[in-house]
């Protein structure tokens, strides 16, 4: 059958949305969303009907009759913890999303795929939101009772990139043990297991590598003493660890290719801060290997740090040791989405049902 997805990625300043047929993309669309714009909105649920109605112009624009499409499948969102897969949307998740405390654009993608779905006369779906969880029982184990650790992060990017090496290489996801660092803003670094992520690091509270946007693992102590020192609010600590921490507060930037102009022309503090993110990932990695057992048959480098040869070469150097390097640059959200979305049309994949 000839198949058609619309895949929709709500972000802070912008809805990605794109068309999927059997033999890939039709067409995609950027839709930008000044910041003076948002701004109006109290709460992202609130951005709601705002959105829908630019998707719904963009689309009519291209003279594209949504009665055509097969599924629509959104950018999942910050659900309660959940295994890997698709899910068809469902009140109960529009619901949670709606009112759930955790702010971010990606809550938009179920209602929004939702809304089309209905108009269109098909069923609507997320795939692998942030919050699958599949950690194994020791991984959640801190030191303090009272902080388990939690699953949180690039689940739909490294689930996509683990199946397509899987497929490249003949076998099923399933089938193997593989360690996979997604590099963006954020760093999350799985350990995949047949088939199930048993322990990752909460790439969204800063958790892990240097990063970015993100200030990776800290000094447990000197943390407590600055949050006790009364120079910094909450909300000013919170920023530390995620948006203004890592690359952002060691060299007043978070474009990682200033900082290899800046390493390239002799900058020895840009050079340190970027051999000091690889090799907190690496590290990360390593650790990823020993949840393992140090069976491992691949260490896959991905998202949009991978383009960088100087970045993936340093990595590679300090990890080869473990199991080849594979690398998969860029985080292609769209085409994932997509891929669950043909999948389930295609019955190589059920949709499980969001309760």
């Amino acid at each position: 059958m000839n198949y058609k997805v619309l895949t929709i990625n709500p972000g802070s300043t912008s809805t990605k949305i794109a068309l999927y047929g059997e033999q890939g993309e039709l067409w995609s669309q950027t839709l930008r969303h000044p910041a003076e714009e948002i701004a109006r909105f109290g709460r992202i649920a609130e951005q709601f009907e705002w959105r829908l109605g630019l998707i719904l112009d963009a689309m009519a624009e291209r003279g594209e009759d949504i009665t055509t499409l097969s599924a629509v499948v959104g950018r999942g969102g910050l659900t309660k913890p959940v295994t890997g897969g698709a899910y068809e949307v469902s009140e109960a998740l529009i619901e949670e999303l709606r009112t759930t405390t955790m702010e971010h654009a990606s809550n938009l993608g179920a209602p929004l795929a939702d809304a089309i779905a209905r108009r269109a006369g098909v069923k609507a779906y997320i795939a692998d939101p942030p919050t699958v969880d599949e950690m194994q029982p020791a991984a959640r184990v801190s030191g303090v009772k009272a902080l388990p650790r939690i699953s949180v992060f690039h689940a739909l990017n490294q689930k996509a990139v683990a199946r397509r090496y899987a497929a490249e290489v003949g076998k099923a996801y399933e089938e193997l043990n593989l360690v996979v660092a997604h590099m963006g803003g954020g760093v999350s670094v799985g350990a995949h297991r047949k088939g199930c992520v048993i322990d990752v690091n909460n790439a969204l509270d800063g958790e892990g590598p240097i990063a970015p946007e993100r200030a990776g693992s800290l000094p447990a102590g000197s943390l407590v003493e600055l949050c006790f020192s009364g120079r910094y609010t909450k909300a000013e600590v919170k920023k530390m660890l995620c948006g203004k921490g890592g690359v952002v507060d060691l060299l007043g930037t978070n474009s990682m290719i200033d900082v290899r102009a800046r390493a390239a022309e002799g900058d020895a503090e840009a050079s340190l801060v970027l051999e000091a993110m690889c090799y907190s990932i690496a590290k990360n990695i390593g650790a990823m290997a020993a949840a393992l057992d140090g069976k491992v048959d691949a260490v896959i480098l991905t998202g949009g740090l991978a383009h960088s040869e100087v970045i993936t070469d340093d990595i590679a150097h300090r990890v080869s040791f473990i199991a080849p390097v594979e690398i998969y640059p860029g985080e292609d959200e769209m085409l994932a989405l997509a891929e669950s979305g043909l999948a389930i049309l295609r019955g190589e994949r059920t949709a499980k049902i969001y309760e």
